[in-house]
């Protein structure tokens, strides 16, 4: 077990001002959190505290994270669409996304009832490591670049270089994040504010 999980778990993850107050999300689902984190330890993965949650390797590839919503406590797979569940209980943590898929529980008892189940589900992903599968992700000229972003790219030639240079998952996140808003006022503000993070090299989600 790690100890910054044990951190996460008493404190909440600190990724919003809510972090280290009782209204955390953390705090909502305790139980549900801590015993997916047992099924996730039983299945032999390695612990570790990323983007503020319990992040679960297997020889330094992603496979899990376990973490908390306002609605739901999760156990989300990185490579989900890969997995066959012929169960049909996995679920798109939102539309748009193409590789992630997720448990969602709202309370102990669903979880016992299937830990068997999600067990499965595990050791399916770590086998989808093993053989070094990867999500066939839609390419660049399929994605939909809203018309705020394609003025600042445009107005803006290094920007333009360096979003470029970006992973497609990165470009992907930062799309939707930008995609979002109705107003194009909102869409804008959404994409000054990312600048610096684009020129560093960094994803939507990365610090």
């Amino acid at each position: 077990m790690n100890p910054q999980i044990d951190t996460y778990l008493a404190e909440g993850c600190g990724r919003c001002p809510l972090g280290g107050s009782p209204e955390c999300k953390v705090h909502n689902w305790p139980k549900e959190l801590r015993y997916l984190r047992h099924i996730v330890l039983d299945c032999g993965l390695t612990e570790e505290l990323k983007w503020g949650v319990p992040c679960y390797t297997y020889k330094n590839a992603n496979v899990a994270v376990v973490s908390a919503f306002k609605d739901y406590s999760s156990l989300s797979f990185f490579k989900g669409a890969l997995l066959k569940d012929a169960e049909g209980i996995l679920v798109k943590p939102g539309e748009n996304s193409q590789a992630a898929r997720l448990f969602k529980f709202t309370n102990v008892k669903q979880i016992e009832e299937i830990e068997d189940l999600i067990k499965a589900y595990i050791y399916e992903a770590i086998e989808v490591e093993k053989a070094g599968l990867k999500v066939d992700f839609r390419q660049k000229d399929e994605l939909e670049y809203p018309e705020e972003l394609k003025e600042k790219l445009s107005s803006f030639p290094a920007l333009s270089e360096a979003f470029e240079a970006l992973t497609p998952g990165r470009k992907r996140g930062y799309i939707i994040h930008f995609s979002q808003p109705k107003q194009s006022a909102t869409r804008t503000s959404r994409i000054e504010k990312c600048i610096a993070k684009i020129m560093e090299g960094k994803g939507f989600f990365d610090r």
